[in-house]
């Protein structure tokens, strides 16, 4: 029995290292590809269209030639529909985005409101167009931006006085073109490697503007101080000149 045994061990003894020997070699696995990264930059000009909705606060006081306040005659909220374009540059430095951009719009801001001080006139506002010259400063987290902005902006005005009974014109004034000031915010996705979508929210402060209305054939009808601020809030879309860094890690 003792030999059987030892006959056995030295058999597997022998028959392991050239069973081993037969076994195939492991194969070499090539390290794959490190992976890639699109990192979006918003580096460069761009172009695009907007579109949205407007309304404007305006209070009237009636006020002497010489600008000595009279009586208070009411504010009203013009609101309407607004459609534009803007045009800009940006520069990204790190996560940090900083542009300049111009925008014009055709707006169709219309509001009215009985006259406190005269019961049987109308005050009718209207704003037909506006521009926005500003500055921005965002934050980028690839390809969503934060942005703020702010500068200068421009509205044409229209102004008139309707008699109540009637609803015929009595007291119309000249263009008035009025600058004041804009703040503003955004929140903008780029959704593929040169077209962005925003959404944007603007508050445009304009001075207090004495405006002079004459009546049907150019006769003196009255005077009055219109104070006036303008909200926005807008949908963009945008084209930009350039594309995505793609950097490696």
């Amino acid at each position: 029995m003792k030999k059987v045994l030892l006959s056995t061990v030295a058999l597997i003894a022998f028959a392991a290292p050239a069973a081993a020997a037969d076994l195939a070699a492991r194969p070499y696995t090539k390290a794959p590809p490190a992976p890639i990264a699109v990192v979006y930059d918003w580096s460069g000009f761009y172009i695009g269209a907007n579109g949205g909705w407007g309304s404007s606060r305006k209070c009237w006081d009636f006020v002497t030639p010489g600008g000595a306040f009279v009586g208070a005659e009411g504010c009203h909220d013009a609101t309407g529909g607004t459609a534009g374009g803007q045009i800009g540059y940006r520069w990204q430095a790190s996560s940090w985005v900083f542009g300049l951009e111009a925008q014009g719009n055709w707006a169709d801001f219309r509001g009215s409101n009985v006259s406190l001080l005269f019961p049987g006139a109308r005050n009718d506002s209207r704003i037909d167009a506006f521009g926005l010259f500003t500055g921005q400063v965002g934050w980028a987290a690839n390809n969503v931006l934060f942005y703020i902005k702010g500068g200068a902006a421009v509205t044409a005005d229209r102004f008139r006085a309707f008699d109540v009974p009637t609803g015929v014109i009595v007291g119309t004034a000249g263009d008035d073109t009025r600058w004041g000031g804009v703040v503003g915010v955004g929140l903008e996705y780029g959704f593929a490697p040169n077209w962005s979508a925003a959404i944007e929210y603007d508050h445009l402060f304009m001075q207090d503007r004495t405006v002079t209305f004459n009546a049907p054939g150019g006769v003196f009808f009255g005077t009055d101080r219109i104070r006036q601020d303008v909200d926005l809030v807008t949908v963009r879309v945008n084209y930009r000149w350039g594309g995505p860094v793609i950097a490696k890690y």
